[in-house]
Parts: structure tokens; C-alpha cells; sequence
């Protein structure tokens, strides 16, 4: 079973037991939390159930790390003017691993 949950103005497709990274959340390492915005869920090469046919479904987690993301550099420039201007971003994150999909 497969569920299509949103957080962090973002989708994802999850599965049982999958650690998936996911913009920051509130708590702490080993805290259990839920994603109430679930958009689909369906099984594999079965029926996908979608929009109000998903009623209450919750997906559960467990957060098991916090990290910061890859240096992401926005470069810009100018020809002929000398304008340059470089920012730098790294993103915190979390890593959560889906512990139940209750449809």
C-alpha cells in the first residue's frame, strides 16, 4: 500500500518503511508524527483512491534524524557592469521513516 501525502508545499509518494527527507518538522529524534494531508492512496497495480474517497486517512512517522541539505549557490551577473552578487543556502531538513498508512 502506497499513499501521496503534503507537507512543506511539497508531494510525496510514500511506502511502509521507507525514510523519505522532508522539510524541517517540530520535535525531537524518535518522536512519532502525523500527515493529516493525505491526497491518495491506493495499492500497487491496484485501485488508487483519490479526493474524498480517502475520508480520514492518516500516515504515521517516526523522525530519525535532522540534517541540513547540499549548498544550493544563486550566481548573478551582469556583463559589462561589474555586478556580481553569489548567495549561498542550505536548507534544514529531517529524515522520516513511514511507520503505518491507515486508509
Amino acid at each position: 500500500m502506497y499513499a501521496v501525502i503534503q507537507t512543506g508545499g511539497k508531494q510525496y509518494k510514500v511506502v511502509q518503511d521507507e525514510v523519505i527527507d522532508i522539510e524541517l518538522l517540530q520535535g525531537e529524534v524518535g518522536s512519532t508524527v502525523t500527515f493529516d494531508q493525505v491526497l491518495a492512496v491506493g495499492e500497487e497495480g491496484g485501485e488508487l483512491k483519490v479526493g474524498a474517497e480517502v475520508g480520514k486517512a492518516q500516515v504515521q512517522g517516526e523522525i530519525v534524524e535532522f540534517f541540513r541539505g547540499p549548498k544550493l549557490v544563486a550566481f548573478k551577473m551582469k556583463r559589462r557592469k561589474g555586478y556580481r552578487n553569489t548567495r549561498g543556502h542550505r536548507q534544514n531538513l529531517c529524515s522520516v521513516k513511514i511507520t503505518a498508512i491507515n486508509a
